[in-house]
């Protein structure tokens, strides 16, 4: 990784000798010190995390390799740690070896910013702020919806944590990935209801506008949850609203399937296209 796991990262930066910041076999000096993360802090990241046997687990800056082996071996899900210090890769691999999970997790020596992790399911970090800030845009943009993503003691400024936690003095943020939805929306029920909204997006909070029928509609909720998103529209003169629930699919919200509540007028399944532009957060 190209930024080293960290704890009172500025006390460290002042008072830690300029060798102990550099990796001995890297030419490339990284910028905060290696600090083992506390095991109980762990555990509650992969708590938060929601990690299981299916999961992918991604640790960046994965040091001595704690996380991914403790996702591995408590959890029994796979894990990939990712260090720019190539001695933390070793000791990672050799701790691995120890706790018998070495055929479960992979460490590789390189750059996070270079990183290709859209392939997992949690992604674990203990990071500067400006690194959290610097990634944001990648863990929205590259990651599928639903992923959850887990910082030891720092947040993302205005993208809000779905859950905070603290272990010993120590905050744990976890969010979950939410779907680009922002944009136009039209679809029509079986009864031939015509619906329209317009979704405006800042991360997981919605607002918006909706139509039926091309008469104004109130729309009462709006919400995403990963994949999942729930809409709640009140058309003109009626006195309860119609909920849609829906999950985002190769670009389209697909109502219908097991778990997803059905409007109550749709009778079937309904397909919502997006005829605006799209953006995330």
């Amino acid at each position: 990784m190209r930024i080293a796991r960290h704890a009172g990262w500025l006390l460290l930066l002042l008072f830690t000798p300029l060798a102990a910041q550099q990796p001995v076999s890297s030419s490339r000096p990284l910028d905060v010190p290696f600090v083992p993360t506390n095991e109980r802090v762990v555990r509650e990241m992969l708590r938060l995390g929601e990690v299981g046997p299916d999961d992918l687990v991604y640790d960046l800056g994965s040091g001595d390799g704690r996380i991914v082996i403790a996702a591995a071996k408590d959890f029994g899900a796979r894990g990939v740690g990712v260090d720019l210090n190539p001695d933390r890769v070793a000791e990672a691999r050799d701790n691995a070896k120890r706790a018998g999970v070495e055929d479960k997790v992979e460490f590789k020596q390189g750059d996070l910013f270079e990183t290709d992790f859209s392939a997992a399911s949690v992604v674990t970090m203990y990071l500067l702020p400006s690194v959290n800030m610097k990634l944001r845009s990648r863990l929205l943009s590259e990651l599928k919806p639903g992923t959850k993503v887990v910082s030891h003691a720092f947040d993302m400024e205005d993208w809000q944590p779905d859950q905070v936690s603290v272990v010993e003095g120590t905050t744990v943020y976890q969010w979950t990935v939410p779907a680009p939805v922002a944009g136009e929306w039209r679809w029509q029920t079986d009864q031939g209801q015509r619906y329209q909204v317009r979704l405006d997006q800042k991360f997981q909070k919605l607002s918006g506008s909706a139509s039926v029928d091309g008469r104004p509609a109130e729309l009462v909720e709006a919400k995403v949850d990963g994949d999942r998103l729930r809409l709640a529209i009140k058309a003109e003169g009626s006195e309860q609203p119609t909920v849609f629930a829906a999950r985002f699919q190769d670009g389209k919200l697909v109502g219908a399937g097991e778990g997803i509540q059905q409007a109550s007028t749709s009778g079937g399944q309904w397909v919502a296209e997006r005829v605006g532009g799209s953006a995330r957060g």
